[in-house]
């Protein structure tokens, strides 16, 4: 039943998709969601046209095939006769292996390079500027030929560790310095509680992550007794216990070992290899996006009000512990955001790694593997995916980070 005072019921017209404001910004999405995907249908149409009319199809049973190529570098075992799929695991394997360590490692460099930039110490500042204006405008492709050839050039053959009287020797008699890698021990379980390698790297892994939660719980704790009583108790030696003590008894339930590299026949054998085409891309990587993070650090340590040094050092601190308890974690909120685009930026890059001979996942998917089998197409999607659920990752797990640290407004 209406009244006099209800306003009249609007009936829906079509003209309002078009003329009424609460529903014209959904009626032009609608429209560009149409099109975009009558797109895709017209090109994925055309492309399997083409293939038919070619007397191609996409297969992907390649992938078992034998593949029939060795790679030097590997995280798990290979050989020429592993399929095609495996060998584009070991690819997948050792792009996320430089990419992980290119990441530390740039950040690190990044970090020291950007705070010493403001030093007061002249020379010390004028040399990190060198380093930044040099090495981020010089393309990373020359950096890592630069630092391969050096290597090739400088550390001995494997030959000259022969000999009574050998020309080269052996850091500590376990660790060997060539021009095709370093050999350094390698860990092994005389008593693994699995049979397959990976499973016990996995439980190794998950107790350092315990450890890790098990740490922050600790400091969360000394943290709320701090903030009760003005007074925060001594940890330290806690936190070492919940680090070690889980991951020592592991080692010894599991028969910890070490496996040391010995010359035998033309090399090295044993042990753990690190490749020189590796230790080239991972350095090359690590110093060349280094120089981009340092002006990241440097602009977010500029951003923070100078009145935030002079009141902590109004309180007594030191500069080193104003810059790591004050100016740092405050500066991150400045940082994180363009450090993603150099993580993304350090994954992509490592596809350069054919340069040097590195069995990236560009150099065995879309390199020897696409040339064997002819499916190019096959080939690049899967490429395309792998970068782009990387990437994704990556970005995802940053951002997360970035939401963790910003100010939160009550």
């Amino acid at each position: 039943m209406t009244t006099l005072t209800d306003p009249p019921k609007e009936t829906f017209r079509l003209s309002m998709l078009i003329n009424d404001t609460r529903y014209r910004s959904l009626t032009f999405q609608a429209i560009a969601a149409i099109i975009l995907a009558l797109s895709f249908w017209y090109l994925l149409n055309n492309l399997f046209q083409n293939l038919a009319a070619a007397g191609l199809n996409i297969s992907y049973s390649f992938f078992g095939e034998s593949a029939g190529y060795d790679i030097n570098q590997r995280l798990i075992e290979y050989d020429s006769q592993s399929s095609h799929g495996r060998a584009a695991v070991v690819g997948i394997l050792n792009t996320l292996l430089v990419a992980f360590l290119a990441c530390i490692t740039a950040t690190i460099f990044g970090v020291v390079a950007g705070v010493l930039r403001l030093s007061n110490n002249w020379l010390v500042s004028k040399l990190m500027a060198f380093y930044v204006e040099i090495f981020r405008n010089i393309p990373v492709l020359i950096w890592i030929i630069i630092i391969f050839t050096i290597m090739t050039a400088v550390l001995p053959a494997p030959r000259a560790f022969r000999g009574d009287e050998p020309a080269a020797s052996m850091l500590f008699g376990s660790a060997a310095f060539t021009n095709r890698g370093v050999y350094i021990p390698g860990p092994w379980f005389s008593r693994p509680l699995f049979d397959v390698a990976v499973l016990n790297w996995l439980l190794v892994l998950a107790f350092l992550v315990g450890s890790f939660f098990g740490a922050r719980a600790l400091g969360r704790w000394a943290t709320k007794v701090q903030e009760a009583t003005g007074d925060r108790p001594v940890t330290w030696y806690f936190s070492l216990g919940i680090w070690l003590v889980p991951f020592l008894a592991l080692m010894v339930i599991m028969g910890l070992s070490w496996e040391y590299p010995a010359l035998k026949g033309f090399n090295f054998s044993g042990g753990i290899k690190i490749g020189g085409p590796l230790i080239a891309l991972w350095f090359a990587l690590s110093i060349y996006t280094g120089a981009f993070i340092a002006e990241n650090v440097r602009a977010g340590i500029q951003a923070i009000n100078k009145g935030q040094t002079e009141a902590a050092a109004s309180l007594g601190l030191r500069p080193g512990r104003v810059m790591n308890l004050v100016v740092l974690p405050q500066a991150l909120r400045v940082i994180i955001p363009p450090l993603i685009s150099q993580y993304l930026n350090i994954t992509k890059n490592s596809s350069l790694a054919i340069a040097v001979g590195y069995a990236d996942i560009t150099a065995t998917l879309g390199g020897i593997t696409l040339n064997q089998t002819g499916r190019a197409i096959e080939c690049v999607l899967l490429l395309m995916l792998f970068y782009l659920t990387i990437s994704l990752l990556i970005s995802a797990f940053m951002n997360v980070y970035n939401s963790s640290i910003k100010l939160k407004e009550r």
